[in-house]
């Protein structure tokens, strides 16, 4: 509230001023808690000095970690300030030097983040240093202050803004490493992190691990581990293809090119390609249209909303898809867009196991389908269809950066 708020702007103009005393010059190790003592003895309340005793803290792994909201706002606002002034004027640290302590830093705002479960955009906070900065320059007095002025590194636009902006994506890899770090000890694997940031747009620390503890539950079971080696062998293959992303479908007699009419347009078939028709339900216990079922489809998908799919579909196509085909579109047609709005809502378990059930799909597209076929119209629409699951799989992570 607003009460917090003006508490928070109060302790922050007063947690550095024990700086200047004797009492710190002599004895550096009590910085903060003089502070404390001295703003509690001047009447300022004990939310104001409490937080200019501890905003310091973290200050390594197994310190105690704030949790009083003024305190906790001091803390973060007083690190990421230094973390995004020093990365902007080029001052990262290197190799083993880090004379400012910046990955402790790094590691105590992560601390801050996690023990309190805040919901903080990295890219808004990093957003903010040219603005700090403008208004330092123009409310502060002193060297630094002219400094600054002088170097012309005020402005919130052009250059001078550039560098926060540069400094943001490198803060962003920064907190990536100091995550890995914090995180191993809570046996979180290094690579599954690397894969959720690899994603890009994911900077609520909360919510990426959230999504890494879900990724790693579910790569640790059979089918996370066969979907991951389908979707390396679907990426290898539309790597060795050059097939970045999903393309249009070649086009000549008889076929028909996707993106060649409008949305509502409706497709019909070509006078030298009859319409293959409504494709037949596979019968049989266990299956749904044709596919395996896990355990984990959603039960309330109906046999005629995959039919549509699957008709829909082959509509794009200038000849009937094989039946391991249809099952992996159908698959696609059901786990895509189920998956998506899991990770909206944040279920990450759900969206995983919107994933898992494309793993026998993938398994019999693999093993019945012949990708490089020697008709290009059939060549183009199978790599787009791995396309396609590769894209549904990267809702979640980036499956390449994951080991094994």
């Amino acid at each position: 509230g607003e009460d917090l708020a003006a508490l928070a702007e109060q302790a922050a103009r007063l947690c550095k001023a024990d700086l200047v005393t004797g009492m710190v010059g002599e004895f550096p190790e009590l910085q903060g808690i003089m502070g404390g003592y001295y703003a509690r003895a001047q009447g300022y309340p004990d939310a104001v000095a409490d937080a200019i005793r501890d905003h310091y803290k973290p200050i390594g792994q197994g310190d105690e970690v704030p949790t009083a909201p003024v305190t906790v706002a001091v803390s973060l606002a007083d690190k990421l300030d230094s973390l995004v002034q020093f990365f902007a004027i080029g001052l990262q640290p290197t190799g083993s030097k880090d004379p400012f302590a910046l990955r402790r830093s790094a590691l105590g705002v992560i601390q801050l983040i996690l023990a309190n479960d805040l919901r903080l955009s990295f890219d808004s906070v990093f957003g903010a240093g040219p603005h700090i900065r403008d208004a330092a320059a123009a409310t502060g007095t002193g060297p630094m202050t002219i400094k600054v002025a002088a170097d012309g590194e005020i402005s919130t636009s052009g250059e001078p803004a550039a560098k926060f902006i540069a400094a943001g994506a490198e803060l962003v890899a920064f907190f990536a490493d100091r995550l890995k770090v914090q995180q191993r000890e809570a046996g979180v694997r290094h690579d599954l992190i690397d894969a959720v940031f690899a994603l890009g747009g994911e900077d609520d620390l909360v919510r990426l691990l959230a999504r890494v503890r879900a990724l790693q539950s579910f790569v640790e079971t059979p089918e996370g581990r066969d979907l991951l080696a389908g979707y390396k062998r679907a990426a290898n293959i539309l790597k060795k293809e050059g097939w970045a992303a999903p393309n249009p479908l070649p086009t000549g007699e008889g076929r028909l090119a996707e993106g060649e009419r409008g949305e509502d347009d409706q497709a019909s078939p070509s006078p030298s390609q009859p319409s293959a028709g409504p494709l037949p339900l596979p019968q049989g216990e266990g299956t749904i249209q044709g596919i395996p079922q896990t355990g984990e489809e959603d039960p309330f998908v109906m046999a005629e909303d995959l039919r549509d799919a699957i008709v829909g579909h082959e509509k794009l196509l200038s000849y009937t898809p094989e039946p391991a085909e249809q099952s992996l579109i159908a698959a696609l047609d059901s786990a895509e867009p189920r998956a998506r709005a899991a990770v909206a809502a944040e279920d990450f378990e759900g969206a995983m196991a919107a994933l898992a059930s494309l793993r026998a799909p993938v398994d019999a597209f693999f093993e019945q389908v012949t990708v490089n076929d020697p008709d290009p119209a059939k060549r183009a629409a199978r790599l787009n269809l791995l396309a396609r699951m590769r894209d549904a799989v990267h809702q979640v992570a980036d499956f390449s950066r994951i080991e094994g």
